[in-house]
């Protein structure tokens, strides 16, 4: 070989190089919610089939700067990356060759990082049979993706959001029957109750995780137009990716992706703006399944007695607990560690997300009521259907 074909090839191979910025996981357990409400949805915006094992993806940029997608069926390699970056030690994640999916042009999830000495990151120039660069899910406005990353970010800072409602601020449940007119308590069997509003509104964002519990209305809250976006990690805190470069939150499958100026991380987080309590609605939390009580126009308790926002969680929660009789697309309930020896569940459905503690109580966001959080309190029947859904969840392995 000529000393002009070896400094091509030099070449070819430092452009051919990927330097990783980081890896995620995309399996049944641990997927970036973003990409969709359940395992098979996410592996479709890859273009994967739901592989039962999953899969590990890497995401970094060649020589010339493309960005690059490498997807690998080694998970048990990507997990121990992560597990070490989160401890803040070194791991330098070379996949097999053999373990290699696919290589796809692109990223399928938003980052704020770039390797160091190479072009600024853009999509590769496409081959006549390659296929469109992954391009990340538009968060700029609340929809589908910025409501299941909402959800996730409750999960994380549990703690933070329950600590904004406190157990007196809801009416007790009530016995069966209708309820009295100048205190409408939960109904019987129901779900949740309500109380006074607090007031709404909040700025600032955190990115720490939390811990929660408590009874809600239907009621959320939303930030003020103009406040600044919050991180929303998926499935674990931020990680600290190779030596060079730092790694968005979210590496063991979340993605970094900006929740909007619409969904604030509530007070009691670490960001030092902080927010106000969620707001809890006069409206009770609607009438429990088989319900006889009626409005003087003769129109059913839950229809004359309650408000929308009120009769949305409970058909939300009425679609959840429809997953116990006719199990939904895997991934769509995920059961992760809490302490004490809980669980936090999060599920999600058309139009909704749902995240909830086996111990505690629940939240309920919507696609069309953007930036708003609704608490849902235990009642007599929620901590069943939490643990009926607990124990149909996938866990992380």
């Amino acid at each position: 070989m000529t000393g002009t074909d070896e400094a091509e090839a030099a070449a070819t191979g430092a452009d051919d190089a990927l330097y990783v910025l980081t890896a995620m996981l995309l399996t049944p357990a641990q997927f970036p919610s973003v990409l969709g409400d359940d395992y098979p949805e996410a592996c479709a915006a890859l273009g994967l089939g739901p592989y039962a094992q999953g899969y590990g993806l890497v995401l970094g940029q060649d020589g010339a700067g493309a960005r690059w997608t490498v997807v690998i069926d080694d998970v048990s390699l990507v997990a121990v990356a992560i597990a070490s970056w989160d401890c803040g030690m070194e791991y330098d994640l070379s996949p097999d060759e053999r373990t290699v999916v696919a290589a796809l042009p692109g990223w399928p999830v938003e980052l704020a990082v770039a390797a160091p000495d190479v072009p600024a990151p853009h999509d590769p120039v496409p081959g006549p049979e390659d296929p469109p660069p992954l391009t990340p899910p538009d968060t700029s406005t609340w929809g589908p993706a910025q409501r299941r990353l909402g959800a996730d970010m409750i999960a994380l800072q549990w703690t933070a959001w329950r600590e904004q409602l406190s157990d007196d601020a809801f009416l007790p449940e009530a016995d069966a029957g209708e309820p009295d007119e100048a205190e409408r308590p939960e109904a019987a069997g129901g779900f949740g109750g309500s109380g006074e509003a607090e007031g709404a509104g909040s700025s600032g964002g955190s990115r720490e995780a939390g811990e929660a519990r408590g009874a809600g209305g239907p009621e959320g809250r939303k930030a003020p137009d103009g406040s600044e976006g919050v991180k929303a990690p998926e499935g674990s805190e931020g990680s600290q990716g190779p030596q060079g470069s730092e790694v968005p939150e979210g590496s063991d499958g979340s993605d970094g992706s900006e929740v909007s100026a619409d969904f604030k991380a509530p007070e009691g987080s670490s960001d030092p703006a902080r927010g106000n309590k969620p707001a809890v609605s006069e409206e009770p939390a609607a009438f429990g399944p088989g319900s006889d009580a009626e409005g003087d126009d003769g129109v059913r308790g839950e229809e004359a007695a309650v408000g929308p926002r009120a009769l949305g969680v409970q058909r939300v929660l009425e679609e959840v607990g429809g997953y116990l009789e006719s199990p939904p697309p895997v991934g769509r309930v995920r059961s992760a560690f809490a302490p004490g020896g809980a669980r936090t569940l999060r599920a999600d459905g058309p139009g909704w997300s749902l995240v909830a503690r086996t111990d505690d109580m629940a939240f309920v966001l919507f696609d069309d009521d953007p930036g708003e959080v609704h608490p849902v309190g235990r009642g007599s029947r929620l901590p069943a259907l939490l643990e009926a859904l607990d124990a149909m969840a996938v866990r992380p392995s």
